[in-house]
Order: structure tokens, then C-alpha cells, then sequence
């Protein structure tokens, strides 16, 4: 029973917890009101690295979900140039991650890391259109075995500061595979081969690891969905 509570936590998040632990017990020392809150943010923080397992669909063409959160955009764009992919459009799906969803990321196919890019940029607010052009932001680019090109891209927010990666270039990788993570909310992007058909909407909530964003095999448009 206790395993559907204590989800295990993600060793990044270990000196974090420990600092805010840390901090809850002087506070309790001066008033019981602040070490309540304390140990409020410090059972958040914990929340906060948590990285359950999860079961990830297997099919040779599918893209999975790199990031919990909310699909915010789904759109035709020019391909960012760090990522040296063949087509110069495609299309973008963005994941909003709030403070209360996993941020650890997982790789959305099977294939080997061609390309990594770092850019030390700017804090804006990860919903905004802009940030995948001016925040921190770390650009990936896997190939699969049949030379198929997928771009996504961890984009740091007005909160998040610190972008991990737990992958190197020509790393070769397996759906659902864990490779980063981004402190303290932030937004993921995923760029498709051009002429790909989502298979996700906007609104839509995505379960990193699990939920299908695409068949690179199913060429056509973004589809529409309703509230229920």
C-alpha cells in the first residue's frame, strides 16, 4: 500500500530535499506555523523529484511523450537550426510542465543521439511562444534505425534554472528511456518529420513515457478534440 505513496525520487533530488529539510527545522524552532509550512514545501519538493516508472508503449514508428504536462501548441514552424535536421519545417508540439508535474524526461523514440545543443539564454515564461527562441533551452536530435529525424528540446521557464541531461551524443537510445530533467517547471518541444499527423490535441494531458504522439508512418493534419 505505502508504494502508491512513497514514489521513488530521482538522486538529483536528494540534496534539495535535504536543504529543505534542513530549512523546515530551523523555522520549526522559531514558530510551529513556519515549520508546518516548511514541511509543507519540503513534502512538495520531494513531490517534485519523484520518478515513478511507467510503461511505455512499443512500436517501431511510434513518438512518445517526453514530458508530463499539457499540450499548449501544436503548429507548422521553421526548424530551429542547432538541431541540423534535413527538412527545414515541421511540426511543433509543446508540453507545458507545471511545478506539480514529473520533470523527469524520457526519450520519445528509439535511435541514436546525432546532435546536442546547449544555449544559455533567458528566464521567460515557459507558455510563451518566444521561449523556445530566447530561454535556456537544451536542443536533442535522435535518428532511428531507418534514418528517420526527431527533434525535441527541453526549454527551461521563469522558474526552472537548471537544465540536466543524462545522455552524450551517440548514445544510443530505447523509447521511454530516462535522459534529463528540468528543475522547477518548464516546457518541452517536440519537432516531427514534416507532413507527420499528431495524434494528440491541445489541451490534451501527456504522460512522459506513455502517452503516443505520433506515428511517423501516418502523414497528414492536426486533429481537433473537444471538452467532455
Amino acid at each position: 500500500m505505502f508504494d502508491r505513496f512513497l514514489v521513488p525520487i530521482h538522486r538529483e533530488g536528494w540534496p534539495f530535499v535535504a536543504i529543505f529539510a534542513g530549512v523546515t527545522f530551523i523555522l520549526a524552532l522559531m514558530s510551529t506555523f513556519l515549520g508546518f509550512v516548511g514541511a509543507i514545501l519540503t513534502v512538495w519538493c520531494y513531490a517534485f523529484f519523484r520518478d515513478p516508472e511507467r510503461i511505455t508503449p512499443i512500436g517501431d514508428n511510434w513518438v512518445i511523450s517526453p514530458a508530463d504536462g499539457v499540450v499548449t501548441a501544436i503548429e507548422t514552424v521553421s526548424i530551429p537550426d542547432e538541431l541540423e535536421m534535413k527538412e527545414k519545417t515541421c511540426t511543433r508540439i509543446s508540453i507545458f510542465l507545471s511545478v506539480f508535474d514529473v520533470h523527469i524526461n524520457r526519450v520519445p523514440c528509439a535511435g541514436t543521439i546525432k546532435k546536442i545543443w546547449y544555449y544559455p539564454g533567458s528566464f521567460l515564461n515557459a507558455s510563451l511562444d518566444k521561449a523556445s527562441e530566447f530561454n535556456e533551452r537544451q536542443a536533442f536530435k535522435i535518428v532511428t534505425p531507418d534514418g528517420k529525424e526527431v527533434g525535441f528540446v527541453q526549454i527551461a521557464g521563469l522558474i526552472a534554472r537548471r537544465i540536466v541531461s543524462f545522455v552524450k551524443e551517440g548514445d544510443s537510445m530505447q523509447t521511454g528511456q530516462r535522459f534529463g530533467l528540468i528543475r522547477f517547471g518548464s516546457r518541452m518541444d517536440v519537432y516531427l518529420p514534416k507532413g507527420v499527423a499528431p495524434l494528440v490535441i491541445k489541451g490534451q494531458k501527456m504522460i512522459a513515457g506513455e502517452t503516443i504522439l505520433a506515428d511517423l508512418m501516418i502523414k497528414g493534419e492536426a486533429r481537433e478534440g473537444q471538452i467532455r
